[in-house]
């Protein structure tokens, strides 16, 4: 690699500067053997220029200047930037480098080796997925402020990069590494990072904005200024403690967001500039002198209430303190004041390097959580707290791992994820053909543990299918749900086949088929249902021959049974008259109107009346007496037209002395065995008797209607509520 005079002289330049910035904790002897890596990587062609006008060496000098000048952070993490090139790191020995410079460089150049691994790969970018992939990769947080480094250089250097690079650099920087430094609240360093983004992907956007900025900058300074003034007076006749005033212009990007979010012309910004106030003041006394600077603003300038921002009493997540308002300035303008202590004005500008001297900040979990560590970390200066910070590892995600499609996409899983798991999570087609996977290059089985960045290339086969044990394989509810999903319907699938085969047998040998019976063999077999049954069979798992030989031997003593339950069409039904045994002694079990016995009655086939109901009678044109349900459909129409004619009724004597036929109507997921469920239900229950059941199937809802023998509409009720217990009934109505 050829090094040129200009930028030889350029690089000398930026190292006195850093080894000024240093000086006390970089000694001679780093230096020597940073400069003999450096000639080594030279000679070896080691180093690359990522564009011509890059030179290597002098963009690792200028990623070690930020990482101590603009982030604060001291020996390890400055030698670290020092060495960090995409090329060099590939070819370092890490064993030497830790004898070299210690264990805490090792750790740290560890975790760069494998952010350098992780983007060589054909990544499709995905801000969320990606950044918690390249946290856990980074391990040590000194990585991620490295890289923050890295890409804050490669942004301010942009304009020497092809066209169709920079918009994808930029628009990466933007939604990776932007959030990632507000988190850590090196707020100078977001905000550069968001200007440097929309000007290499809105370029137009940008430069308008800046152009507009320009030429109000002198009237804009005049008023700043104007504004300034009166308050600087008043605080140095009130205050007692120094203090120091400065005009800020907002960003081009938060302008740009202005503009965009609330829809706005530029002109019609009020707040394109904001003053700040910062007292040098004690950690005791800070809130309190920041509250004493507000009230004697606000006497001066008139305050918007609702714009008040009270981040004293309750700092944000990342540490940031300050109080903001916004007070009418001269001529009617509307001004933000920010007001804050010298201490909260560094955190906020530097944000780790504040914390670098200030210890204790409270804050959330996750990303916040681990600055707080290094807030704690990085105040001590003794041995033993970079031993801790050394140990100090990032367990953000230890609950979520981040694998690669072949395509280079990311797909997010829970920890002891399976290849299984992540055939599913692509999709079920896939997940039920699943055999295998190649992970990282190597043949792996279907219950592999994937782990952290493992590149995952699923294999199938056409004759796979789902096992029960698969279920042992996964860990997400995604593939459980479709295994067992897959897995009924292969058994519905070998129920059909099985009773395909069952009814082709049995006809073929001129056996009738009666369901009942059917189901007092599966039970004999240890069979729960009738699915399960046919599944058997379909599977071949059951001798098909035994099972009807055991249906014919129980068969022909049931015959005369089952023929008194033959199934007709409710259409074509009419209700048989009763045998004598089942005749009402209507004389003593219903009375009609003033206590009247004996007469002549019929019980209406409308409605179907059965004892227990409440009823009223209806004087038929012949004299005659028909008896009907309160409930009748025709029971409001009767009454209107004829209330003359309508006679009280009620029942009498003891229920169980007569039959009486009541129709219902079953609805429910249609199922193979629902029907069996139900006549047998129903014959196992005594004093019950099954007349007639009609089966209507239609996109997967079952429809039956019934006509049962009954003694009292109390027994009704019973055999309503134990029908609406069997799998798959929803809803149970008596008919009429």
């Amino acid at each position: 690699m050829i090094i040129t005079q200009p930028e030889s002289r350029n690089i000398v330049r930026i190292y006195r500067q850093l080894l000024h910035l240093t000086r006390g904790y970089i000694l001679p002897g780093h230096i020597d053997k940073i400069r003999s890596i450096w000639k080594t990587a030279i000679e070896g062609e080691l180093l690359e220029r990522p564009v011509p006008e890059v030179q290597p060496l002098e963009r690792c000098v200028q990623n070690a200047l930020v990482v101590a000048g603009e982030i604060g952070m001291k020996r390890s993490s400055v030698i670290s930037a020092l060495l960090y090139d995409s090329k060099l790191i590939r070819n370092l020995e890490l064993k030497q480098i830790e004898r070299d410079f210690g264990p805490s460089v090792g750790n740290i150049m560890q975790g760069l080796i494998k952010v350098n691994e992780l983007y060589d790969r054909n990544i499709v970018f995905d801000s969320e997925n990606f950044r918690n992939l390249l946290l856990s990769f980074a391990q040590d947080a000194r990585v991620i402020l490295i890289l923050l480094a890295d890409r804050l250089n490669t942004m301010r250097m942009l304009k020497h990069y092809p066209l169709e690079m920079q918009e994808k650099i930029a628009r990466e920087v933007f939604s990776l590494f932007v959030p990632l430094a507000h988190r850590m609240g090196l707020y100078t360093i977001k905000t550069e990072l968001e200007d440097l983004s929309l000007k290499f992907t809105q370029r137009a956007i940008y430069d308008e904005i800046a152009r507009k900025l320009d030429e109000t900058k002198r009237s804009r300074d005049e008023y700043i200024q104007a504004f300034i003034e009166p308050i600087r007076q008043k605080l140095s006749e009130n205050l007692n403690v120094p203090f120091e005033i400065k005009g800020r212009v907002k960003s081009i990007y938060s302008i740009w967001n202005k503009l965009r979010k609330q829809q706005i012309s530029f002109d019609n910004i009020y707040d394109l500039f904001a003053i700040r106030v910062i007292v040098d003041t004690g950690r005791e006394r800070e809130k309190s002198d920041c509250w004493h600077v507000y009230s004697l603003i606000t006497d001066m300038y008139q305050p918007n209430p609702s714009r008040l921002k009270d981040w004293l009493s309750i700092p944000k997540s990342n540490g940031y303190e300050s109080l903001h308002t916004t007070v009418l300035g001269p001529g009617g303008r509307w001004v933000e004041v920010q007001i804050r202590s010298a201490r909260m004005d560094e955190i906020a500008e530097r944000g780790l390097a504040a914390h670098w001297r200030y210890k204790g900040i409270r804050s959330e979990e996750g990303l916040d959580e681990m600055m707080t560590h290094i807030s704690e970390v990085l105040s001590n200066q003794e041995s033993d707290s970079l031993r801790l910070m050394d140990a100090f590892k990032l367990e953000l995600y230890e609950k979520e791992i981040y694998v690669f499609t072949p395509k280079g996409e990311l797909c997010k899983l829970p920890a002891g994820a399976t290849v299984l798991d992540f055939a599913y999570n692509i999709h079920t087609a896939l997940g039920n053909k699943c055999v295998g996977a190649r992970v990282n290059g190597k043949n792996v089985p279907i219950r592999y543990p994937l782990k952290n960045g493992d590149a995952v290339e699923i294999q199938s086969g056409t004759n796979q299918s789902p096992k029960q044990d698969w279920l042992n394989y996964v860990v997400t509810a995604r593939a459980r749900n479709r295994i067992k999903q897959t897995l009924k319907e292969q058994t519905l699938k070998q129920a059909e086949y099985g009773r395909e085969i069952l009814h082709r047998r049995m006809k073929n040998r001129k056996i009738e088929f009666d369901e009942g019976v059917m189901t007092r063999v599966m039970r004999k077999l240890k069979f729960k249902t009738l699915t399960d049954f046919y599944a058997a069979l379909g599977a071949e798992q059951l001798e098909l021959n035994q099972v009807i030989d055991q249906y014919v031997e129980w068969y022909q003593p049931d015959k005369t049974i089952h023929d008194a339950a033959q199934t007709t069409t409710a259409e074509k039904y009419v209700i048989e008259p009763l045998p004598p045994q089942m005749q009402q002694a209507k004389e003593d079990i219903l009375v009609i109107d003033q206590n009247l016995k004996g007469l002549d009655f019929t019980l209406s086939k409308c409605c179907h009346p059965i004892y227990g109901d409440e009823v009223f009678g209806f004087v038929s044109v012949t004299g005659g007496i028909k008896i009907h349900r309160l409930d009748c459909p025709n029971a409001p129409q009767m009454k209107a037209r004829f209330p003359y004619r309508i006679v009280k009724a009620r029942w009498a004597g003891k229920s169980g002395s007569g039959k009486y036929a009541a129709s219902l109507e079953v609805i429910g997921k249609d199922d193979i065995g629902i029907v069996t469920n139900i006549s047998s239900l129903i014959s196992k229950e005594s004093d019950l008797g099954l007349r007639s059941i009609r089966i209507d199937s239609n996109d997967g809802l079952f429809r039956g209607f019934l006509t049962v023998v009954v003694q009292d509409a109390r027994q009704l009720e019973a055999l309503i509520k134990k029908i609406k217990t069997i799998k798959g009934v929803k809803q149970v109505e008596r008919g009429t």
